[in-house]
């Protein structure tokens, strides 16, 4: 995988497309050069990517103090810094110095982390699962100084087994990807997370005098549905939320994401791509450029395949201007016509 970044205007939503609902299973294992055609879209509908220095699958990008530091997931939950997007990156160290006190396999190797300063504290989501399960589990750490040490507080929300994991909405989620954004009225803060289990939720965090977090009214949470693809497989995930002159956007992976070499690649269309929706309330309902709402499997495309060598691009997050620059989308991508991860 590829760090890449895409300047965007986050005032304006790409064109309008409806949703198309991969076939999971129709997939295509050692490509020849005729079957090309089937899997890859050879178009410049987007620019090419602006590529970094490191290799990572789903980037989480923070600024602080005039530094950028990366996390991907990965060991630990591996990171680095850099004075610039485009690198040199440096590396820091990792979150956690063993596998995570969360008792699930895989525990040694979180995904997905996200990072973000509140109150004073940095906080580090991260997912444990393993690939096409349910018994997953969202945990955090957290950290006065992102160059000194984390403490790992294990998990906020379990799915598949664990606690609370048989309550709504936990026994219909997968509890991947975390994502978090503050609403800007009240000061609520909001996990958001979820995959192709009933697609992407939010929920309600509260925090303690020591900084400690929970899920708000843990026992009957105020979860909120804020985007979902009908039929029998909802390929959502990898949700991000950015807010951007009085609008949150909601950022997803939508297809068929990952070990391509081994499994097979997708029909073209069915693979990673990142679509949005807006809303001016952090709840929703978040819609498209159209009006059509995420809820019923709408959402702007905004990237995609393209120039003969991005391909499934997704994990997307978006570090917020700072005066200097404007807001950036970054994500990661296959190298075309061999990616592997």
């Amino acid at each position: 995988m590829i760090l890449l970044q895409l300047l965007l205007s986050l005032t304006l939503l790409s064109q309008s497309l409806a949703a198309v609902i991969p076939r999971d299973g129709q997939r295509i294992l050692n490509p020849t050069a005729d079957d090309l055609k089937k899997i890859f879209t050879f178009s410049n509908d987007f620019p090419p990517p602006n590529s970094g220095n490191l290799q990572v699958h789903d980037p989480n990008i923070i600024e602080e103090k005039d530094t950028l530091y990366l996390f991907k997931g990965g060991i630990h939950i591996p990171y680095w810094k850099a004075s610039s997007i485009s690198g040199p990156w440096t590396q820091v160290g990792t979150v956690l110095s063993k596998a995570s006190v969360i008792n699930k396999k895989n525990n040694n190797r979180p995904w997905a982390p996200t990072v973000t300063k509140y109150k004073g504290t940095f906080y580090c989501f991260y997912a444990i699962s393993q690939s096409g399960s349910q018994d997953s589990a969202i945990g955090y750490a957290s950290t006065s100084d992102l160059e000194k040490e984390w403490t790992d507080h294990g998990a906020l929300i379990n799915t598949g087994s664990g606690e609370g994991s048989q309550i709504a909405p936990y026994k219909s989620t997968n509890a991947i990807d975390p994502a978090f954004q503050v609403d800007q009225k009240s000061g609520q803060p909001y996990l958001i997370y979820g995959s192709y289990w009933d697609d992407i939720y939010s929920l309600p965090l509260q925090v303690d005098k020591d900084g400690k977090l929970s899920v708000k009214d843990e026992n009957k949470p105020d979860a909120t549905h804020l985007s979902y693809m009908p039929g029998n497989w909802r390929p959502q995930e990898g949700s991000y939320m950015s807010y951007h002159e009085g609008y949150y956007y909601l950022w997803f992976s939508q297809g068929i994401c990952c070990q391509m070499v081994n499994k097979g690649f997708p029909l073209k269309g069915e693979e990673y791509r990142i679509r949005v929706g807006r809303s001016k309330s952090i709840t929703g309902p978040f819609v498209d450029k159209s009006g059509k709402k995420l809820l019923d499997g709408y959402g702007e495309k905004v990237y995609g395949s393209n120039n003969g060598n991005v391909y499934a691009p997704g994990g997307v997050g978006v570090l917020p201007g700072n005066g200097q620059r404007g807001d950036i989308l970054y994500h990661h991508f296959c190298e075309f016509p061999s990616p592997g991860e």
